[in-house]
């Protein structure tokens, strides 16, 4: 499926299909979107890609791009599959001719994307939510960022959480797939080193309609608590739920992909008391965050959504990226995604593209820093980033204390 203008059902009823995206409309400059529309990530997804119209938005109301220019974004289903990413990718990038990509969502559909189209093509591609650790070394030309932290802090941060609960004994099971391994093995390894006990540890693959056995198997061991690493749209509201209904364990943690409302929805808020789950997220005291913020909810979109932040902010690197370079050549966008990015220059953020234009075209220097924070890309493509608990609270996730690993 591939949609432009897509907009979160709640804010605009449905998506509206893109009719002939392959032509280029004059005066145009079109970006791609890779997210798992559908697939087990699917309720996550709408807000984000309104987070990134939203950045779409606001360009072209602050003066369009590069010279008054319309900005567009084309959107491609990745429905969180390697197969299916190379598919949304080679039309998006190949039959769209996008010139820069946000996303894809989905760690494996983000690696499969860029290394069958997006590195072959010169493409720039920056992930708002692709967390794990095996993008950090992939060999990408310099075509791949995230405005997410890596799991590989992420894992050490849930770590030091557990033990913090006074948790010093854990099952965990993971989803086999880019993510849950990557995120499994820094949790592993940081819960170890601070003395605690994984009674069971197991791979899982998604989409069962009974984890029972491998439940019980965990359960075996002995802990109270297990850690679980996966998608709740999968394999994760099946595994609470089986959990709950066989008294397998009292207590479950997980991270981003978990924080889901179906638990909520399918489940009863409270039945899922002790239920931790941790994700990226920005410092409170953030203006960028704030302002962001405001013009979201003021859109009709939901800032506590997960990964909307870095959603708005890969999609406004990219058009100021592309201002930068002064047309839409791929190589040259890519290069100047780290100009507009970080230091030095005149600090911008959300808000401010016309004031950002007026810098570029007088020679300034430009330093974005975004309502996920600052995005000063390390050798990687990587950003430093933080970690908040969340927890259900009156029916909903809430978002607690932010986490630092000592």
């Amino acid at each position: 499926m591939f949609i432009r203008g897509f907009k979160h059902a709640a804010l605009a009823g449905a998506a509206t299909l893109a009719l002939g995206a392959g032509a280029a409309q004059a005066q145009e400059v079109t970006i791609g979107f890779l997210g798992a529309i559908t697939g087990p990530i699917a309720n996550l997804v709408p807000p984000i890609v309104d987070a990134a119209q939203l950045a779409v938005d606001e360009v072209n109301a602050g003066g369009g791009i590069l010279g008054g220019q319309t900005l567009d974004m084309v959107v491609g289903d990745t429905a969180c599959s390697a197969q299916q990413a190379v598919d949304a990718a080679t039309k998006v990038v190949n039959v769209d001719q996008a010139t820069a990509v946000v996303g894809a969502l989905c760690s494996g559909a983000t690696i499969a994307a860029a290394n069958s189209v997006a590195i072959p093509a010169g493409v720039v591609m920056v992930s708002p939510a692709s967390t794990s650790p095996e993008i950090t070394n992939l060999e990408d030309d310099d075509l791949l960022f995230r405005t997410a932290p890596s799991d590989a802090y992420q894992g050490q941060v849930l770590a030091a959480h557990v033990m913090n609960q006074g948790i010093d004994t854990v099952a965990l099971t993971y989803i086999n797939n880019d993510y849950g391994v990557g995120l499994s093995s820094s949790f592993r390894d940081a819960f170890l080193a601070r003395g605690g006990t994984i009674s069971g540890d197991q791979a899982h693959e998604p989409a069962k309609s009974s984890y029972r056995s491998e439940l019980a198997t965990l359960a075996s061991g002995g802990a109270e608590t297990l850690v679980l690493l996966a998608y709740a749209g999968d394999s994760g509201l099946t595994m609470l739920r089986q959990s709950l209904e066989n008294g397998f364990f009292g207590t479950f943690v997980g991270a981003d992909g978990m924080r889901d409302d179906v638990l909520i929805e399918q489940l009863g808020a409270e039945n899922l008391g002790g239920l931790i789950v941790t994700q990226p997220t920005s410092l409170p005291e953030n203006p960028a965050l704030a302002t962001f913020n405001t013009a979201f909810a003021e859109a009709g979109g939901d800032p506590t959504s997960i990964f909307v932040a870095q959603g708005y902010d890969s999609a406004m690197l990219l058009a100021l990226a592309i201002e930068h370079a002064g047309g839409t050549d791929r190589a040259a966008i890519a290069g100047s995604l780290r100009a507009v990015a970080g230091p030095p220059g005149v600090e911008v953020g959300p808000g401010d593209w016309a004031r950002a234009v007026e810098l570029l075209a007088a020679g300034e220097d430009i330093d974005y820093t975004g309502a996920a924070g600052p995005h000063d890309f390390d050798d990687h493509g990587d950003v430093a980033g933080v970690i908040a608990e969340y927890v259900i609270e009156g029916g909903s996730f809430v978002e607690g204390d932010i986490i630092t690993v000592d």
